[in-house]
């Protein structure tokens, strides 16, 4: 029951990642203007970590008991969330109202690489449970 209940709460995470990073964000940037864009994103992004934290701890903590490894990865996704919520986003944020376009790219494209790690990794914890 318990791996069953891991195995949903880690579909949760991989959807909700997957829906966010390759259907919200560029449905908005397709449909509105930049500005309000960038707005939009910029206040819905604290909550989509959020929720990254909340899913993979609790998928992490219930996938721990029957498969340390998939409980260990899932953990270090709620991590590196918090850090991305915490450390990454609001320098991302500094570098945009501070006009440093070269700062952004190099923070925002890392702030992209690791969203595709937890997906990839999410992924991967998902497979392993299925099993």
């Amino acid at each position: 029951m318990i791996n069953a209940a891991a195995l949903l709460a880690t579909a949760l995470l991989f959807g909700g990642m997957t829906l966010f990073a390759f259907g919200f964000a560029p449905f908005l940037f397709s449909a509105l203007p930049a500005d309000t864009t960038r707005t939009l994103i910029r206040r819905a992004f604290p909550h989509f970590y959020l929720f990254v934290i909340a899913a993979a701890a609790a998928a992490g903590l219930l996938a721990l008991s029957g498969d340390a490894l998939a409980g260990t990865a899932l953990a270090a996704i709620a991590l590196t969330a918090v850090l991305a919520r915490q450390v990454l986003m609001p320098a991302i944020n500094r570098a945009t109202d501070a006009g440093d376009t070269r700062r952004f790219a190099r923070l925002h494209g890392a702030s992209v690489v690791l969203t595709l790690i937890h997906i990839v990794l999410s992924a991967a914890v998902l497979l392993r449970l299925a099993r």
